[in-house]
Order: C-alpha cells, then sequence, then structure tokens
C-alpha cells in the first residue's frame, strides 16, 4: 500500500497535480512518522486506519471551514478527502454491516445494555471497512436506541 502511494505521488509530480502532491506528501509523512513510532513496517490495515484517521481529520476542517463560511477552503478539504479515499479498500455496505450486527446480537442475545459489547466486537470485524459512526448508527438502529 505505501509503496502504491508512493508510485501516485511520482506520477502527481510528473504530471504537476499540486493538491494531490501535497495530499500525498502529507499522507506518507504520517505513514513514516508511525513506523518510526512502532519501529517498524507498517501493515496493510495500520495503513489504512492513518488513511481514515486523515480523511477524519479533513471532514472536521471542512465543517469548521463551512461554519466560518470559507467554502474555498472547505473544497479543498473535500478534495484531499476523494484524493484519501482513493487508497481505502473497498468499503462494506450498510445492508452487509445490518447483517453483521444482527449477527452478533443474535450470537449475544443482546439487550440494549450491551452497546458497547455489541459494538466492540463487530468493529473487530469490520475493521478499516466500515466507519465507526455508521456502525454506532446501525447498532442502535438494532437495539431500539433511537
Amino acid at each position: 500500500m505505501k509503496e502504491k502511494i508512493a508510485n501516485a505521488l511520482k506520477q502527481a509530480l510528473k504530471e504537476k497535480r499540486g493538491l494531490e502532491i501535497i495530499t500525498l506528501r502529507q499522507l506518507l509523512s504520517s505513514i513514516h512518522n508511525e513506523e518510526i513510532e512502532k519501529r517498524r513496517e507498517l501493515k496493510e490495515e495500520e495503513i489504512n486506519e492513518i488513511i481514515f484517521r486523515e480523511i477524519k481529520k479533513r471532514e472536521e476542517a471542512m465543517v469548521l471551514y463551512e461554519k466560518g463560511k470559507r467554502d474555498d477552503l472547505a473544497k479543498k478539504e473535500r478534495e484531499e478527502i476523494e484524493i484519501l479515499k482513493k487508497y481505502l479498500p473497498k468499503m462494506l455496505s450498510e445492508e452487509e454491516i445490518s447483517e453483521i450486527v444482527e449477527k452478533t446480537i443474535n450470537e449475544l442475545s443482546a439487550t440494549p445494555k450491551d452497546f458497547g459489547k455489541i459494538m466492540g466486537i463487530v468493529m473487530t470485524q469490520v475493521k478499516g471497512k466500515a466507519d465507526g459512526q455508521t456502525v454506532a448508527g446501525i447498532v442502535k438502529q438494532k437495539l431500539g436506541l433511537k
């Protein structure tokens, strides 16, 4: 994955795509810093987590820019998110997540009090393939908490 991102950066440099160059350099820098911290090469799942973190940062910034009526900066963040999403694995659909949640609830004979336990189990199963907020919404719906 890291190699794929590095190759994409080289291609962006050749084609002089400024925003993509900046975004990919920041991503590679985040991956490199994490590798230094852990003193080893990262697994693909860990790189996916970093990409998710980078997307989340940009989503939060985008919301703040929109509140501040800075549409130009919000647009830039949106474009960076689209660039980063290219490097994520195929995400699970809501139906697929719903099936996993339902199966977990049935296996545990869960009640609304078991929300945290179910979230923990489901998130380990969908790690890197689903957004936590989406999963939480589905779990709440299935447990009748919404």
